[in-house]
């Protein structure tokens, strides 16, 4: 029995024998899924027949390093779990892998996530009568929306920029290079900070092409886009200890807890992959857009 085939016979089960509501069917189905994509991701010659429980530890491993929040986590592993009872319960394995594998614990160390109402909050609050105020929005807006590291975000160059195709052409650790879609609300936050406020700067000799300036025309540092955040999550008195890569694990999160793709969301947040055999699959760029579109809040 192959994974479509194994799915299919579960999505008929919990419809049928447990007559659960559409919504939490296809909760169910779409944590599935996310193993089904895993398995083809790392070159799982296995039918889901044949998983073990090392195979799902890797696959929790997985999802953790991509940042999802403890709850999500715990959230897909419920839905993993309920997909092999079921194969357990059908006769069809012998032995259920998740059967010993507990929920993550709290305590693993993940930065909190924002919701979508405390990025808008956070947004809201910028001062755009300020000199930074556009540039500042436009930096929140980029971080949310591609999910960049704060290096990446600080050496962002204008002609990288490539906004009739809605990407970023990002230079990663290692100097890898990969195209990143962006949102709308992020590309025109950008336009805006660059035809009404970057203009106005004295641009020092050798940042001409780079995006984000500080009030002295000189690239931003690291600890200055620290510093404005840390602010603004001060002014709206947000409780929770965010950096700039909390925003990075927020486009993470929020991708793939609305449907996204694993290895969609992986490629363009620009990790290797955390295989023995270090598979990296590369996706269309065309793909890549329409995942942001469909599942991105803000595209």
């Amino acid at each position: 029995m192959n994974w479509e085939e194994a799915i299919k016979q579960f999505n008929d089960f919990i419809k049928l024998e447990r007559g659960l509501a559409e919504n939490s069917i296809l909760a169910y189905i779409r944590d599935v899924s996310k193993l089904k994509e895993y398995a083809e991701m790392v070159g799982w010659k296995k039918t889901p027949l044949e998983v073990n429980t090392n195979d799902i530890q890797n696959f929790l491993t997985y999802i953790f390093k991509l940042g999802m929040t403890t709850n999500s986590q715990a959230r897909i592993l419920s839905g993993v779990k309920a997909f092999y009872k079921y194969l357990h319960y059908e006769e069809l394995i012998k032995k259920d892998p998740t059967e010993l594998i507990e929920a993550p614990k709290t305590g693993r160390k993940i930065p909190d996530t924002l919701s979508i109402e405390e990025i808008n909050r956070l947004v809201e609050a910028i001062d755009l009568e300020s000199s930074e105020g556009l540039r500042n929005v436009a930096i929140i807006e980029t971080l949310y929306s591609s999910g960049l590291r704060v290096s990446e975000l600080i050496d962002l160059k204008i002609t990288n920029i490539y906004e009739d195709l809605g990407f970023l052409k990002i230079h990663g650790k290692g100097n890898k290079e990969r195209l990143v879609p962006i949102g709308k609300s992020a590309l025109s936050a950008i336009k805006i900070y660059m035809e009404e406020s970057r203009p106005f700067l004295k641009i020092k000799p050798g940042n001409e092409n780079i995006v984000f300036l500080n009030r002295r025309g000189a690239q931003l540092t690291r600890v200055m886009i620290f510093t404005i955040i840390k602010r603004l999550a001060d002014s709206i008195q947000l409780k929770k200890k965010i950096s700039p890569h909390t925003f990075r694990h927020s486009f993470a999160t929020h991708l793939i807890e609305g449907g996204a793709d694993l290895r969609a969301v992986q490629e363009m947040l620009g990790h290797e992959s955390i295989t023995t055999t270090e598979i990296y699959t590369h996706l269309d760029k065309d793909y890549l857009r329409q995942v942001i579109h469909e599942y991105h809040p803000r595209s």
